[in-house]
């Protein structure tokens, strides 16, 4: 069989257009939330059905992903930023977007609750749900707080994974599923300084579309003055420690910085340089979150992953 179909505009769709309907990117992102929520975990998990509810787990933000795509392709298709993915391109139709989507729903759901436990993937369902109908359907194009409340999304990964290892929440999974969910609107009202023109053509009401770009650098010194908080709070949980904490200060007060840059800023300096500062932020926020997941993950190494057998001691 060839590795090639034919969809409706008669063009080939191959097998790297319908990987990338699954947004890889993104995904990898929600792969080491997930596993680090997994990972630092108090219970011990089987590593083979550890990895097994990651794959799942990753299967069904790819059909998220795959959901968002087929919704959004209207706006996708005047956004210079998403003009050239799967569906506005012409590479995949809507309808076969939409299918893989719910078939990979379905896949990645079931196979969580026989794989880990029903908990988890009652939870992995809400999160497709979340982002696939409140967020890309509604929200997105309804309200300036789409990015804040949408931001739940993406915050449940680690959540999803320490369900895997424990079948519920705590403190700890909150606090984790906090330090995302408040990350998101800084970190995207930062991108859309830099490409408001592309929201303002789509129509999509982000905060600098409808409120404009002062109160837009306004809003993301307080949101990153709250997010200090809560990723120095997380330090002072059972999965944080010493390199986590020196983590969070340093990089919290790097981010503290950008964000009182950005909020000085006027827009005419911003133009002149083509947003620098906006784009530096930008990429910084990206560090910011792989490095504090990474920190605990460290940490977690420290202390003796709960999976690991305990080697007997020898004296």
């Amino acid at each position: 069989m060839s590795d090639a179909t034919v969809n409706d505009f008669g063009q080939d769709a191959q097998f790297d257009d319908y990987f990338a309907l699954l947004k890889p990117r993104v995904m990898s992102l929600v792969v080491f939330t997930a596993a680090v929520g997994l990972l630092v975990a108090p219970v011990g998990v089987n590593p083979i059905i550890g990895f097994a509810s990651i794959l799942f787990i990753a299967l069904g933000a790819g059909a998220s992903g795959a959901l968002n795509m087929w919704w959004d392709a209207d706006i996708d298709a005047v956004m210079k930023r998403t003009v050239k993915r799967p569906v506005p391109d012409g590479r995949v139709t809507p309808k076969n977007a939409m299918i893989m989507g719910l078939w990979l729903s379905v896949l990645a759901v079931g196979m969580l609750a026989l794989t880990a436990n029903f908990f988890a993937a009652g939870l992995l369902a809400f999160t497709i749900f979340f982002y696939a109908v409140v967020y890309t359907m509604f929200l997105k194009r309804s309200t300036p707080q789409n990015i804040v409340i949408g931001g739940a999304a993406g915050a449940f990964p680690p959540m999803v994974g320490w369900a895997v290892a424990t079948g519920g929440v705590s403190i700890e999974s909150i606090m984790m599923f906090a330090l995302i969910f408040v990350w998101t609107p800084p970190h995207f009202w930062a991108l859309s300084l830099f490409m408001n023109d592309d929201y303002t053509k789509a129509g999509v009401p982000m905060l600098t579309v409808t409120h404009g770009t002062r109160v837009t650098r306004n809003n993301i010194l307080g949101y990153t003055v709250v997010l200090a908080l809560v990723a120095l709070g997380t330090a002072f949980t059972s999965i944080g420690g010493p390199v986590y904490l020196a983590v969070a200060l340093v990089l919290n007060a790097m981010f503290l910085r950008g964000a009182f840059g950005l909020w000085r800023r006027e827009d005419a300096a911003a133009e002149s340089d083509k947003y620098a500062d906006e784009r530096k932020f930008f990429r910084l926020s990206l560090v910011y979150l792989f490095v504090h997941f990474a920190a605990l993950l460290v940490d977690a190494a420290l202390r003796g992953f709960a999976f690991m057998p305990q080697l007997p001691v020898v004296f």
